[in-house]
């Protein structure tokens, strides 16, 4: 097949349109392609209202046709995962993943899909009682410590927009894999080609159960409401099992960690065994809300065209009052949610269904920061900062799970907020109209100030007075990274522990958490003895899983 990129329509294009542009690119005629499929679609509006559509195509030419050599035009590489396929598992003990968030979830896909039978252990609930629980919290302020919007089956993405977008460069196509498997699972297929993927929260749901329907059906275990509280370690320091909340012992000489980036005890516990660690940079900052109408305005030149839905936007200011600030986890047409762990802390996360239909859009708005200037005592130091300003945060807003909430106009003249404006807070339980400078460093404040005047150069509108400003936003990433060795993917002085996903410092988002779930299964697959691998495929072949075809 050829790759044809930068093919550009108009928004208002009918299909047929696609073939025409195809032919006219490559000179042929339209009944010479035998074939035609969509492999992205964006859009640019750089020059808006004159929004266009720019679609990559792959196409089939009819025997025996010769294309004219064109530019954007060439062989479409080959994008399809090939998986290393292992069968004998019972010569060994089953292979242990900590964590069911995305990272967890595909680690423990791939490795059944090896026939390893891996058992999944996960210190939540499965996720339809886990949304009861957090809805428990953004209706009544009842949190439930162990299930919530970041512990439980599918982890901290299920709450999310469900971006499966990620600056990822991989090679060996891991990211089509997991894109088709959560097509396979439920997901819209679309994801498989728009430029700015998303499936949406109550979409995932169903996606992540029919994941473990596939997992289970595959020889794959499940166990929730499962914590790991302990390591054991052999005098060698070869992992050789953990041991649950309830006592309960489980052998395992090969352990993926995925944990999640709020898995504070289990990094705690980690560090009293020396397993090797360090802090790493994160950000903290507060969510931003406009209206979508607005955001729409700033992004289109105009209303919104239907057919691209509601806008998003990323901004960066570096340099901001000494800070690099930039906006994260954008959520169109979306709400600000309560995403907190611990009890007596406040953490804010973003929040949209797949239609992305709600009033007002949102943001975080966040200033970097790193170890050696902001908190350089220990590895677990950033967790400590984290937890200082999630409790001013809580204490500000009432000690009720209610947010402290602050005017765009209020924030950047340096005053407390007595009333909300024109822009209505979607948080939940509520907010508490206040004074964010009570919940940040004075550095982060200066340096949002800095930043939201940039923005609006950047997006016109942006700086509107009756944004609402709530805080706190301080679980961007991981605080902390699980050494590991680049080649064998084991920390370098706990054989068979395999750190990975967001939590271990390892990913920024689904897509990536999922993909880095995958090389840490081929990772515990390869540290496996040659005689596990199947006869009908020796060592170095591959053998090609196709999900859509097998129903996995």
């Amino acid at each position: 097949m050829l790759r044809l990129t930068e093919i550009k329509l108009p928004l208002d294009h009918a299909p047929p349109a696609l073939r025409a542009a195809a032919a006219q690119r490559l000179a042929v005629a339209e009944e010479d392609i035998v074939d035609l499929r969509i492999f992205r679609r964006g859009h640019d509006a750089r020059h808006a209202p004159e929004i266009r559509f720019i679609y990559t195509l792959d196409v089939q030419l009819r025997a025996g046709i010769a294309p004219m050599p064109a530019a954007h035009v060439g062989p479409t590489p080959p994008s399809d995962y090939r998986l290393p396929f292992v069968s004998r598992a019972e010569h060994h003990r089953r292979p242990v993943v900590i964590g069911a968030g995305p990272c967890g979830l595909f680690a423990t896909l791939i490795l059944a899909q090896m026939g390893l039978r891996p058992l999944l252990l996960e210190r939540g609930k499965p996720v339809r009682p886990r949304t009861a629980d957090t809805w428990g919290l953004w209706r009544r302020g009842v949190l439930q410590a162990q299930s919530n919007v970041q512990f439980g089956e599918g982890g901290a993405g299920t709450f999310s927009d469900g971006k499966l977008y990620s600056s990822v460069k991989d090679q060996a196509h891991r990211w089509r894999k997991v894109l088709t498997e959560l097509v396979a699972a439920g997901a819209p297929e679309e994801i498989l080609y728009v430029s700015k993927p998303h499936i949406g929260t109550f979409r995932l749901v169903t996606v992540v159960e029919s994941l473990r329907a596939t997992i289970e059906a595959l020889g794959g275990t499940y166990r929730f409401q499962s914590q790991v509280t302990d390591l054991m370690l052999g005098q060698d320091r070869q992992v050789r099992g953990v041991v649950l909340a309830d006592g309960e012992i489980i052998q395992a000489d090969r352990l993926i960690l995925a944990p999640g980036h709020s898995a504070r005890d289990s990094f705690a516990m980690l560090a009293s065994h020396h397993v090797r660690m360090h802090a790493k940079p994160f950000s903290i900052g507060a969510r931003i809300e406009h209206p979508q109408s607005h955001i729409d305005r700033g992004r289109f030149g105009g209303p919104r065209p239907d057919i691209l839905g509601a806008a998003d936007y990323k901004l960066v200011a570096h340099d901001a009052a000494g800070r690099d600030v930039y906006s994260f986890c954008m959520c169109p047409g979306g709400t600000v949610v309560a995403a907190t762990s611990e009890a007596g802390h406040l953490v804010t996360n973003g929040m949209s269904q797949y239609s992305r239909a709600e009033r007002n859009a949102n943001a975080a708005l966040v200033v970097a920061i790193t170890p050696e200037r902001d908190y350089p005592a220990d590895p677990l130091a950033g967790i400590d900062l984290q937890r200082r300003l999630e409790r001013a945060a809580f204490r500000l807003g009432g000690g009720t799970y209610a947010a402290p909430a602050q005017r765009l106009e209020d924030f950047l003249a340096g005053r407390p907020s007595q009333r909300m404006g024109d822009v209505t807070p979607s948080y939940r339980p509520g907010v508490t109209p206040a004074d964010l400078r009570h919940c940040l460093p004075d550095f982060a404040v200066a340096a949002l100030r800095a930043a939201i005047p940039r923005f609006a150069a950047q997006l016109p509108g942006f700086d509107l007075a009756d944004a609402v400003l709530t805080g706190v936003e301080t679980r961007t990433s991981s605080p902390v990274r699980l050494d590991r060795d680049r080649h064998t993917l084991q920390s370098p002085n706990t054989p068979g522990l395999f750190p990975a996903g967001e939590g271990c410092g390892y990913a920024g988002g689904i897509l990536s958490a999922a993909i880095d779930g995958i090389r840490a299964a081929e990772a515990l697959a390869a540290s496996l003895t040659p005689t596990t691998l199947s006869a009908s495929a020796a060592p170095g072949q591959t053998q090609t899983h196709d999900p859509m075809k097998s129903g996995s």
